[in-house]
């Protein structure tokens, strides 16, 4: 096998490969739009509305949030002293 002929060969791979790779992102474009429509037809895009507690916080997730902060800030100053 020759020097031009395995060049041939390695410019049709790399041609080849280009064009899998580039029908991969054409087709996982095409789904992503599909399945947007499909969530914006079926409205679970939509958010729930934030209830507010009595102290202000929105939700027990918020709440957890700001424990785990606080413990996180307790945690690092019994380390630092």
């Amino acid at each position: 096998m020759t020097i031009a002929e395995m060049l041939n060969q390695s410019i049709i791979l790399t041609l080849l490969g280009m064009c899998v790779v580039f029908s991969f992102l054409i087709i996982l474009i095409v789904c992503m739009n599909v399945l947007r429509v499909f969530v914006h037809a079926t409205k679970l895009d939509k958010e729930e509305p934030k209830t507010e507690n009595s102290n202000g916080v929105s939700s027990t997730t918020d709440q957890n949030a700001i424990v785990a902060a606080i413990a996180t800030a307790l945690y690092e100053k019994k380390i630092r002293g």
